[in-house]
Parts: structure tokens; sequence; C-alpha cells
């Protein structure tokens, strides 16, 4: 699969993701389901630590990616559900950290909602891959 960015303005790349991208030559997708900071058995963990359950759902989500024999580097498309924007954005630099590495900055939406799914959850990753 090849990517191609496409941003016409330059200042989503400071926050570590392109406007858009052209995909060419993909031959399977995934569409994950929103991944949160539960364990193997779906109990929530680090309440209150918006940091912690950041990290932890990106490795869920890296899990369920590697299920699929795919990794981060294979993210399209992220959209992000948080209860507390500002304090998310404090600790944006978890996605950096993860995704700089890999040359990936696939487009994402971040959204502040009311509640999640289960109430100590702060944070939600939905993903769409390719290869």
């Amino acid at each position: 699969m090849k990517r191609t960015a496409v941003n016409p303005w330059p200042w989503s790349l400071k926050f570590g993701y392109n406007q858009a991208e052209v995909l060419d030559g993909v031959n399977r997708q995934l569409v994950c389901a929103g991944q949160t900071a539960v364990d193997a058995d779906g109990n929530p963990q680090h309440p209150g630590d918006m940091r912690k359950q950041m990290a932890l759902a990106i490795d869920n989500l890296e899990t369920v990616l590697s299920a699929a024999q795919m990794g981060l580097s294979d993210v399209i498309q992220l959209k992000i559900y948080t209860t507390d924007v500002d304090e998310a954005m404090k600790h944006f630099d978890v996605f950096g950290s993860r995704f700089g590495p890999l040359d990936a900055a696939p487009p994402m939406t971040l959204m502040g909602v009311t509640r999640l799914a289960l109430p100590p959850l702060m944070f939600e990753i939905e993903a769409t891959a390719a290869d």
C-alpha cells in the first residue's frame, strides 16, 4: 500500500496528523471497535489517570491490530473520544511516542464526549487500518 499525505495547510502536522491521505494498492481493511483502558477481562484500569489510560488504549489497539497481522503503521484513520479534551491534549505526546517512530501520521478526529461506555473510562480510540 502506498500512502500519500494531503496537507493543504501545515498546522495539523504540529499535532502529528495529516489532513488526509491517498491510499493506493490497498489489499485488506480492518475496522476496529473503540479501544479503551481495560484489562483482558474488560475491567477499566487507571481511573483518573488520563496519560495511563491513553497508553493502555493504544496498547489494546496494537493488540487488536496484531491479531489481524497489522500494526500501528497500518492505521489509516483515528477517531478519538475523551471526557476531557484539555487533559487529553496535555498528554498527546503519548501518540507521538508511538506513531512518530513509525513515521505515521494518520488523519484523526478528537471529540469531547459527556461519558464513555464505562464511567471510569476517559479515553477511547476507534481506528481503521489497511495494508
